[in-house]
Formats: C-alpha cells, sequence, structure tokens
C-alpha cells in the first residue's frame, strides 16, 4: 500500500514556506510606497507585543555546493565583506527611517551562501549596526547557519556576545562518494570540533541539516550518517528531501544526472530509515522535515502549540513582521510579501540611490489569507478545521473531495471540517497542503516549478 501511496502522490510540490507561493506571486511590480504602507501598518500592530524578525542573507561562498538552491555568490576574495555588510546596514537605516519607534527584535537568522564566510570582526560590526537604534525582546532568539570547515572561535564568540544561542551546520551526508559528486566535502571530525566549539561557548541549540535523495546516495549512506549524527546528538535536525530543480539553478545542479538521483520507493525508504533511527535516538517529528530532542524549545514550541513557519523554516514563536535585509531577502508583512533583487550589483545600486531594493512582491487578499491559516496550521500542528462559510461553495467541494480521497488511503480523519493528520500521512503532508492551494488548483503550472514531494 505504501509504494502506491508513493506512486501516487509523488508529483511536484511547494514546500510551503509561504502562502501564496513565489511563482503564484502577482505583485511583479510591487512599489516602494505600497511595501512600506504593509510594514508600517503590521510593525504598530506587532512591535510591542510580538516583536519583528530580521532576515539577513549573506551570499557569499569560497566553494560551490552543487546541491545547494541557495542564492549565493562564489569567491575568495573577503574584501567583498565590509562593502556587502555596509549596504545591509544601509538598507536597515532605511527601515528604521519610517518606523514609529524604536524596534523591538525578537528573531534574528543569518543565512546564506555561508555566514561563517564573514570575519568576527565584520560580524560583530554588522551586528553593533543592527542594535543601533533597535532594542531586543525579552525572549528574543538569534540564529546563525554555519560551515562546519570555516566556523571559527572569533566568530562563535562574537555571535555569542550579540546574543546568538543557535547554530545550524549543513551535513547533508558523510558518505565520501555522495560528499564528492555534490562538492561539499567536510570530515566528521569537522563537524564534531565545530558543534563541540559552539557547545564549549555557550550555544544551547545546534542543529544538523541531513538531506536524502542526494545523488549516489544509498541506504548505507543514510545508515552511516545518523550513526555518526548520533556520536554527537544535535539538538535539532532538518530531514529533508533534496529539491532537485536544475531548470532554476543551472549547472550548478548539472554535476551528475538524474540518473544517479535515487527515486521513487528507493529514495522513500531513505526518509523512512532516518526517520526510523532518529525516533529510536529520542528525537520527536516536528512539523514537516524537522526532528527536535524534547529538550529544545521547538518541542515545547509544538507542545504548546506555538510553532511557526516562515521564510526562515520552523520558529519557535511566531511575530507577523519580517523583515529580510540583503540581496535576493524575502520580507513578510503578513499581509503582503516584497522580494529583494537578486544580483549584488543591483542590490548596491538601488540603495546608492537610498531605495529600498524590492523587485517583486505579493498583497494577500482575503482568499490568500486564510488558505495561509489552514496551511500553517497543518505544516505545524497537523490538524485544522475549516468552515465551509468561510469558502465559495465550489472550493470547499473541492477540498471536501480532496480530504476524503486522503481518508479513503488512511493518510488523514476528515470529519465535519476537522482534519487531522494520521501519523502514516505525515510523509504526505505537502499533498495535503496542496489540495487547500486554490491558486494552484486554479492555474496550473504549464512547467514544472517545484521539486517532487517524495
Amino acid at each position: 500500500m505504501q509504494k502506491e501511496l508513493i506512486s501516487k502522490y509523488n508529483v511536484p510540490g511547494p514546500r510551503y514556506t509561504s502562502y501564496p507561493t513565489v511563482p503564484y506571486w502577482e505583485g511583479k511590480d510591487l512599489n516602494e510606497r505600497t511595501w512600506k504602507k504593509h510594514v508600517k501598518s503590521s510593525f504598530s500592530a506587532s512591535n510591542s507585543s510580538q516583536g519583528i524578525s530580521l532576515y539577513i542573507h549573506l551570499p557569499f561562498c569560497e566553494s560551490l555546493c552543487t546541491f545547494c538552491g541557495c542564492n549565493k555568490r562564489i569567491t575568495k576574495n573577503h574584501l567583498v565583506e565590509e562593502v556587502y555588510l555596509k549596504a545591509v546596514l544601509k538598507e536597515w537605516k532605511i527601515y528604521k527611517s519610517f518606523l514609529s519607534e524604536m524596534p523591538k527584535i525578537t528573531d534574528i537568522h543569518l543565512g546564506g551562501g555561508s555566514p561563517t564566510f564573514f570575519s568576527a570582526h565584520n560580524l560583530g560590526k554588522l551586528l553593533d549596526g543592527i542594535f543601533d537604534g533597535a532594542e531586543k525582546s525579552e525572549n528574543a532568539s538569534f540564529s546563525i547557519e554555519g560551515h562546519p570547515n570555516y566556523t571559527r572561535e572569533d566568530e562563535l564568540v562574537a555571535l555569542y556576545n550579540h546574543g546568538f544561542r543557535r547554530i545550524s551546520f549543513g551535513i547533508q551526508d558523510f558518505d565520501p562518494k555522495v560528499q564528492e559528486v555534490i562538492n561539499r566535502i567536510q570530515s566528521f571530525e569537522n563537524v564534531e570540533n565545530a558543534t563541540n566549539l559552539a557547545r564549549k561557548i555557550g550555544f544551547t541549540s545546534v542543529n544538523y541539516d541531513i538531506i536524502y535523495g542526494l545523488p549516489l546516495q544509498k541506504e548505507e549512506s543514510i545508515i552511516d550518517t545518523i550513526q555518526k549524527v548520533s556520536q554527537l546528538m544535535p539538538d535539532r535536525i532538518a530531514f529533508y528531501s533534496y529539491a532537485h530543480v536544475p531548470w532554476i539553478k543551472g549547472v550548478g545542479q548539472r554535476k551528475f544526472t538524474e540518473e544517479d538521483l535515487p527515486k521513487g520507493s528507493e529514495k522513500r525508504k531513505l526518509y523512512e530509515t532516518g526517520k526510523e533511527m532518529l525516533g529510536e535516538l529520542g528525537y520527536v517529528e516536528i512539523g514537516m522535515d524537522h526532528f527536535a530532542l524534547t529538550s529544545d524549545k521547538l518541542y515545547s514550541s509544538m507542545e504548546e502549540k506555538n510553532l511557526h513557519r516562515n521564510f526562515m523554516g520552523y520558529v519557535d514563536s511566531k511575530t507577523e513582521l519580517m523583515i529580510g535585509l540583503g540581496v535576493s531577502s524575502i520580507s513578510d508583512s503578513w499581509t503582503c510579501f516584497a522580494q529583494n533583487v537578486k544580483s549584488v550589483e543591483a542590490y548596491y545600486k538601488l540603495l546608492e540611490e537610498n531605495k529600498l531594493p524590492i523587485f517583486r512582491g505579493h498583497k494577500l487578499n482575503r482568499e490568500d489569507l486564510l488558505v495561509r491559516k489552514h496551511i500553517l496550521e497543518l505544516i505545524c500542528n497537523f490538524e485544522t478545521s475549516l468552515q465551509s462559510a468561510d469558502w465559495a461553495a465550489s472550493d470547499f467541494e473541492k477540498i471536501q473531495w480532496s480530504m476524503k480521497d486522503f481518508e479513503k488511503d488512511g493518510i488523514l480523519t476528515f470529519d465535519d471540517g476537522m482534519i487531522k493528520v494520521l501519523e502514516e500521512g505525515k510523509p504526505f503532508i505537502r499533498n495535503i497542503c496542496m489540495a487547500l492551494d486554490l491558486r494552484l488548483f486554479r492555474v496550473k503550472p504549464e512547467n514544472q516549478l517545484f521539486s517532487m514531494t517524495i
């Protein structure tokens, strides 16, 4: 039965870091004036109660990982650091200039690229600039993505002194063959050293990213990787499917061919093996593709139903305003999305003109907000309650039909509008969300836009 379900539901689908998903945004000409209006409205409603979140994109890497779908700039020239960080702080200054009061920052996430590309001195200057004219929320949660090969003690000390307590390391797989083909070669010793260093300095939550479905990856690779991970026991693990999207990212994902990728039931077996091993180690499944020890805040947040998902992934507190700084960053005012330009040169040029460097976005209508609410509840809590009066009759009929089909397959229960995802259905959560995605339902993409759901 499981093989039949995998065959049935293994289709291209979004990962739902936002709704609507980026290909369905309608604001290609979103202007700065409109975006500022949405930011100011959201800020006034949330700053005193929730605070705001900042995502800061640091795009530079010294080498190209050929599995990576992120916006990055490959260089060994570290002179780019200071110029780039000056631009980021100028962008932040523009935001602060039109906010009604001092911003209270609840979350910061430094993503990339490889944020640990930057020196301790420059990371410190960046954070000093961020907190100039801003305050830290009482329950602030600051995190950074680190490359185990390039994470240094002075960097971590600088981050710790600015309030950072969480770090995420990209592990992917410890198999040398897999590492070679994806051009991400890092030894277990480097990972161990970086992990122990972070903990010694005082970081209280360490996350590992592990990917299944990578080229040349076998079940033995997953077993060996999780066995090695068990020696270090990170607090959180993101265990997710490789997104093969070479039509978007080009040659970086063409060092291998589709024939090198595990498919269908073979790929699903990698996930099931890893999930079972993580469960035996004491990790609890959190939302979609995430696992945490019961001592980690992500677990307690799930138990208390405070779990939230946004462009930074799963977070243990909710803020309705998230400002993205840096090239390609996406911001979310809850009623509107805006994305920065993707080229470093275009980013610099717009900031030189004292303009926010946005180039597209989307204003959410009433239906968008409704669908977003239910998709968030599903991917955070594995349940949601639909009220027929909230939906157009034809839309609700379509959703009901889909849910009854899922119910027949033993994926969920659907009773009087209440959707409860069963344990057997958790691997298909993206498919369930797709059944609520009215934009996807109405306009099927002509070309493949998304990675496969399984």
